[in-house]
C-alpha cells in the first residue's frame, strides 16, 4: 500500500528538535510490519507489543538527548505518534470512534477507554512501585500517553486494576491501547457517518 492511495489509511511523520530527532511511519491496516528503534530497550518492547495486538504496521525510529534522561524521547515519539493516527484518519471511512476493554498480563489488569473525539485528553491512573523498568522511567507512561492523545484528538483512559509487577502492568497498558485503538478505528459501514458528540467526532 502506499500513501495516499484510496482507502490506505497511512501516516509517515518526522521531527526534529534540540533534543530528539523522531520519523514515525504507520499503517492502521496492517498488523505485518513492526520495526522500533528508539535507543530504550523496554520502550521499544512496549511500541512492538502495541503495534502487534493493534493489528498496526509500525516503524519507528528516535534518536535523543539519552545522556541526560529518556523523557524528551519518549514524549516526542508519543507526539509524533499522535499526529500519525490523527493523520491517518484524515483519509478514513466512518469508524466506530468508541472502544474500551480489561487487558490482563499475568497478574496485571489494565482497563483501557478510547474515544476519538478530537479532544485529545488523557486521564492516566497507573500507580508504579519502581521509578524504572531497565532505561525506561515508570513516569514517563502517563508523558506518552498524554502526548498522543493531545496530538491525535483522542480521550484516553488508563486504569490500572490489579498488578504487583510494573513490567506487567507496562504491557498491559500498552497492548491494550494496541487493542483498543484498533477497536475504535475499525470501519463503520452501517452509518454515513461516525458517531457525532456536541458537534465534535
Amino acid at each position: 500500500m502506499s500513501k495516499g492511495a484510496p482507502g490506505v489509511r497511512f501516516a509517515q511523520l518526522d521531527r526534529e528538535t534540540p533534543e530528539t530527532r523522531v520519523e514515525v511511519v504507520l499503517d492502521l491496516d496492517g498488523g505485518t510490519r513492526q520495526d522500533v528503534s528508539t535507543g530504550i530497550g523496554f520502550f521499544d518492547h512496549l511500541l512492538m507489543a502495541m503495534a502487534f495486538h493493534g493489528a498496526l504496521d509500525l516503524g519507528v525510529t528516535a534518536e535523543g538527548n539519552l545522556e541526560i534522561d529518556d523523557l524528551h524521547t519518549v514524549q516526542d515519539v508519543g507526539l509524533l505518534l499522535g499526529r500519525a493516527i490523527a493523520q491517518a484518519l484524515e483519509e478514513s471511512d466512518p469508524i466506530e470512534r468508541f472502544a474500551s476493554n480489561h487487558m490482563p498480563v499475568s497478574e496485571a489488569l489494565v482497563l483501557v477507554a478510547v474515544d476519538l473525539n478530537g479532544r485529545g485528553q488523557a486521564f492516566v491512573e497507573i500507580p508504579f512501585s519502581r521509578p524504572r523498568i531497565g532505561a525506561m522511567a515508570t513516569e514517563t507512561v502517563r508523558e506518552f500517553f498524554q502526548a498522543v492523545a493531545a496530538n491525535s484528538g483522542a480521550t484516553i483512559h488508563l486504569r490500572k486494576i490489579a498488578g504487583d509487577n510494573d513490567h506487567h502492568v507496562c504491557e498491559a497498558v500498552f497492548k491494550g491501547f494496541g487493542r483498543t485503538l484498533r477497536d475504535a478505528t475499525r470501519r463503520n459501514e452501517r452509518r454515513p457517518g461516525a458517531p457525532v458528540s456536541k458537534g465534535k467526532l
